[in-house]
């Protein structure tokens, strides 16, 4: 007697034999790769013990500990076949050739604050080079300089530099948890920016392990590379190891202050003077202001608006300075603190009156889901338009959405846009960071804020920068559009290219094809590769 397999068993036996294969051809992958490490590491520490697999009991904490991002954490979240935390050089060399060899995509995470969480999530097989045991900072006060570890935080890198001097400092970001690997590769930018520039300007040398597992200094990579690791982002072109930074002079005394003004308190006049006049101020002050709503004394909804500031100098000579140019603030001397550089540090990352070491902490206090997206302007937002956004923060339940807006000028303007990768120079104002953070997880909460998010930057458009509207690296938003599939089309990543770059793209492209020909440094908004520049 015959018998017959119905269609819908047919599906499920076809199911199983693929997902059998798949899962033999996956696991074959994993032994050759973990093979492959073993060999190719010369390290006095065997690499097997600093690698982690989802075997391992503690595969889950060293994931999670730098997702700083909560909308990266969920069940639907791809993961690493492998986690490697190396303890030298060789340990990234060794992850580099074996991950090339087996076709393994590597993500490279330093403190995990990239935006879009594409420091450790990728959409194809991948592993996570986590640099978080490479964060060694050696000082050197006598030529002014520091060499650090490319898994070093911020927050590490300030506290030794106050540990050795106190007539140095460094012009990079206000979030101590920072890695410095990305940080400085995007460009990087703090309280510092209108006197020095980008932490990205101040770079004099640097090591990378190359797409062939090559350990490169500037001499030997070249001045293009060296040029397109500054602001072009490192995960296009390798894994950056360490910089050699170059320290800057600060005060034995700064001064710092943060003043409120709600809309019942003239908040919108004294924004628009603030916009007119804080790209022009003396470069040693540095005004952002943060936008958001808040509840008013008689419980209504308003917007305040938030004025935080450093001056390099005493609170007398920013007195003078702020009455002749921003009377409108109304600051007054009880406003303001008289502090050393370090201590500024503490006092715009939340932690005033903490011992020095709460900056070596490499956890957030606190971890939120977030969405941000970026913007810069080239000429101030009109009054007509401000009644727009306030109607927009009123619209903000369960969560908290603001601007921050952070002026340029100063030493931004007498740097040439093609100096680095990072273009948004002369004729840029100021730049926006648009925030929207939650507690609540579900993938529509998450969506809701998400589109909230997307109105305000689209009710900005007739505002901001055009032609590119621009956008900053650092605050990675993949809504300007992604590489698919594993693939790099020029055409399409010059969507997003030409806005976080301008015309440096096109060099960028270029580096690239010269030093990763195989395109293997990949990820959704790496740097394309090009035919053209191959030919």
């Amino acid at each position: 007697m015959g018998f017959s397999i119905s269609a819908a068993t047919y599906i499920l036996i076809f199911t199983l034999l693929s997902s059998t294969v798949s899962w033999a051809a996956s696991s074959s992958v994993h032994e050759n790769f973990l093979q492959c490490l073993s060999r190719n590491s010369n390290s006095s520490t065997p690499i097997t013990k600093v690698i982690y697999t989802p075997q391992n009991s503690s595969y889950s904490s060293v994931l999670d500990f730098s997702i700083q991002n909560l909308r990266f954490t969920t069940s639907s979240t791809p993961e690493p076949q492998v986690i490697v935390t190396p303890l030298d050089v060789s340990h990234i060399q060794a992850a580099v050739i074996c991950s090339k060899k087996v076709g393994l995509q590597i993500r490279v995470r330093s403190g995990g604050h990239d935006y879009e969480g594409l420091s450790y999530v990728s959409e194809v097989p991948f592993i996570i080079v986590d640099l978080l045991e490479l964060r060694s900072i050696n000082i050197d006060v006598g030529d002014g300089s520091a060499w650090v570890d490319a898994g070093a935080t911020l927050g590490e890198v300030y506290y030794n530099i106050a540990n050795k001097t106190t007539t140095y400092g460094f012009p990079a970001g206000i979030c101590p948890t920072v890695g410095v690997g990305g940080h400085l590769s995007g460009g990087g930018y703090g309280t510092l920016l209108r006197k020095y520039g980008l932490a990205a300007d101040n770079i004099i040398d640097a090591y990378i392990v190359d797409s062939n597992g090559r350990l490169l200094n500037r001499e030997s990579m070249g001045e293009d590379l060296f040029w397109a690791i500054r602001g072009g982002g490192g995960a296009s072109f390798g894994i950056i190891t360490s910089w050699k930074m170059k320290l800057v002079p600060v005060p034995s005394t700064v001064t710092v202050f943060r003043v409120t003004r709600t809309l019942e308190q003239d908040g919108e006049k004294i924004l628009l003077k603030w916009q007119q006049v804080a790209d022009k101020l003396h470069e040693d002050i540095f005004i952002r202001v943060i936008l958001q709503a808040v509840n008013g004394s008689q419980g209504e909804r308003t917007v305040s608006s938030t004025y935080e500031s450093l001056f390099l100098g005493n609170t007398s000579r920013l007195l003078s300075l702020m009455n002749e140019s921003f009377p409108e603030l109304g600051l007054a001397a009880d406003d303001c603190s008289e502090i050393s550089w370090i201590e500024s540090v503490l006092y715009f990352a939340g932690f005033s009156g903490q011992p020095l070491d709460v900056l070596l902490n490499r956890s957030q206090p606190s971890k939120n889901y977030f969405k941000n997206k970026s913007d810069f302007l080239n000429e101030p937002i009109p009054e007509t338009t401000l009644q727009g956004i306030w109607n927009l923060f009123y619209q903000v339940e369960n969560a908290t959405g603001m601007m921050i807006i952070s002026p340029y000028g100063g030493r931004m303007n007498e740097i040439p846009e093609t100096e680095t990768p990072f273009p948004h120079r002369k004729g840029s104002l100021y730049s926006i960071q648009y925030i929207v953070f939650w507690l609540e997880e579900g993938e529509e909460v998450s969506k809701s804020h998400i589109d909230w998010a997307r109105k305000l930057y689209k009710y900005m458009a007739p505002y901001v920068s055009k032609f590119p509207r621009a956008a900053y690296l650092n605050y990675r938003d993949l809504d300007l559009g992604r590489n698919k599939n594993g693939n790099t089309s020029y055409a399409q990543a010059s969507i997003w290219g030409l806005k976080y770059y301008k015309m440096n793209f096109n060099r960028l492209v270029q580096v690239k094809t010269k030093v990763d020909p195989s395109n293997f440094f990949w990820n959704e908004q790496s740097i394309p590769i090009s035919s053209w520049w191959k030919n």
